[in-house]
């Protein structure tokens, strides 16, 4: 029997904590090398308004970001990306061109609601 310290693939996964959250304020990250949209995120009472650069701006213009719910890794540190402090990682996958699409619930949860 394996006696090694390596977590099971079900344990790894649950050092990442995922939240939902809804985009409340969204502008352009000019200053980014790669088109990025600064957001902020509302991830309700618990957590707060954390804030994330997302390189989404080629599928997602800026005005049609806030109200949207999103999926983003909160416990990954914070990060300065072109002069913007990125609090959580807004999740998303590559279309066949290379945009980034955003991983959204399926239908309204409550916000700050773990990923699992």
């Amino acid at each position: 029997m394996d006696q090694s310290n390596e977590p099971t693939p079900l344990t790894a996964f649950a050092v990442l904590d995922m939240r939902v959250g809804r985009i409340v304020r969204a502008e352009p990250n000019e200053r980014a090398r790669k088109p990025a949209c600064k957001l902020w995120i509302d991830f309700g009472p618990e957590f707060g308004t954390k804030t994330s650069s997302a390189q989404i701006a080629p599928l997602y213009p800026v005005d049609t970001l806030p109200g949207r719910l999103v999926i983003c890794a909160v416990n990954l540190g914070t990060r300065n990306i072109a002069g913007f402090v990125s609090e959580v990682l807004t999740l998303g996958a590559p279309d066949d061109a290379g945009n980034i699409v955003l991983l959204v619930p399926e239908r309204d949860v409550p916000l700050g609601g773990r990923i699992f």
